[in-house]
């Protein structure tokens, strides 16, 4: 892990440990596991939830109940997933979960949870918004954790900054990417207009650092762990990231359940979301163990030791539910709109309350 990471981490875990100051301590199997969400700077969570236990609801019994739950199996954002089954957090609930490598668009996929074909799927917040506002019928249940985007430079380049790219060309993987929309979003805020003021140039994820070193971009946006490997050897440096100012607290990677099993099949839909955010939890105080759970998935220029830096490095110990949810959803869609993202006419808290289901409450 670089300095740089070491005191973002650092500075995110002081923010975290004061935010926790005054829970009650508990035995560790006492609550469902997505209790205790950091607090971002800002937001008004009066209406917050209070945990609740796992066992307040009544749990599935009969024969485990099987589901179908799609992730992109590259992504060690979703080191969550194969966390739930090495250590069986789905089994725990009494789940027996099919899992779909799904590599299609972010539209697809939804399409795919809102019609059946799969029952849940795990994913960005910044690529699902604009879609879930077409109408799809799937709710967004729970964030997983923060962090995984990030925007990186040449080492002896003259841009030390996200600002800095006014001007430049920019190598990413999606035009309409989580990457592409962050990074747009803080240009916008700064008074940079990213439509006009810098080209964006489309390659394959595994190929952005090679443009910029061919002289076709300045700068480039990659996602972990490729982002991270592409850090690795000191020839280019990270000039922004999803984990900066304000986001350092809010989760961008999320979970979403197909509408229809939460009307129809509310406790289906608690399990399967409690067992993902015990499974997040548990990568977070387990770092090591998670690594070797997600390593047969990754990008074979990803060691074991780059996915328990990056555990570490992403906030797998923030896994919002209920208002503080809603609100970090609103704060993306507000930030959308002022991208030309999501329509200028959208109400962004009814929006979040439309796009959000509280499965907890069964």
């Amino acid at each position: 892990m670089s300095n740089q990471e070491k005191g973002r981490w650092i500075s995110r875990r002081s923010v975290l440990l004061g935010a926790a100051s005054g829970v009650i301590a508990a035995p560790a199997g006492a609550f469902g596991l997505q209790a205790f969400p950091a607090r971002p700077i800002g937001y008004d969570l009066s209406d917050a939830p209070i945990c609740r236990t796992s066992g307040e609801a009544t749990p599935l019994t009969g024969a485990p109940r099987k589901v179908k739950l799609s992730w992109n199996a590259t992504s060690v954002c979703s080191v969550q997933v194969p966390v739930a089954v090495d250590y069986d957090f789905f089994k725990k609930q009494n789940l027996d979960v099919e899992l779909v490598n799904f590599s299609g668009s972010t539209d697809q996929l939804l399409e795919a949870i809102a019609t059946g074909k799969s029952d849940a799927g795990v994913g960005m917040a910044l690529r699902w918004l604009k879609p879930l506002e077409q109408g799809f019928d799937v709710k967004i249940v729970a964030g997983t954790h923060g962090g995984c985007l990030r925007a990186i430079a040449p080492t002896k380049s003259e841009i030390s900054k996200v600002t800095d790219l006014k001007g430049k060309v920019v190598a990413i993987d999606d035009q309409a990417g989580p990457g592409k929309n962050f990074f747009s979003i803080q240009l916008a805020k700064a008074g940079i207009d990213p439509t006009k003021d810098l080209e964006w140039k489309q390659y394959p994820a595994n190929l952005v650092r090679l443009a910029v070193e061919k002289g076709e971009a300045q700068a480039a946006l990659a996602s972990d762990p490729l982002a991270h490997a592409f850090l690795k050897d000191g020839e280019f440096k990270e000039i922004g990231s999803n984990l900066d100012g304000v986001y350092r607290n809010v989760s961008c990677c999320i979970v979403g359940v197909r509408g229809s099993l939460i009307r129809e099949e509310p406790q289906v839909a608690r399990a399967l979301t409690q067992a993902l955010l015990d499974a997040a939890e548990f990568s977070s105080k387990n770092p090591e163990k998670a690594a070797k759970s997600f390593l047969p998935y990754a990008p074979k220029i990803v060691t074991e030791e780059d996915i328990q830096a990056l555990i570490k490095y992403h906030t797998h110990d923030h896994h919002p539910i209920g208002a503080q949810l809603k609100n970090e959803l609103k704060l993306y869609a507000d930030d959308l709109k002022a991208v030309s993202v999501i329509k200028p006419s959208t109400d962004t808290t009814k929006f979040a309350d439309k796009i959000y289901a509280d499965v907890f409450r069964v």
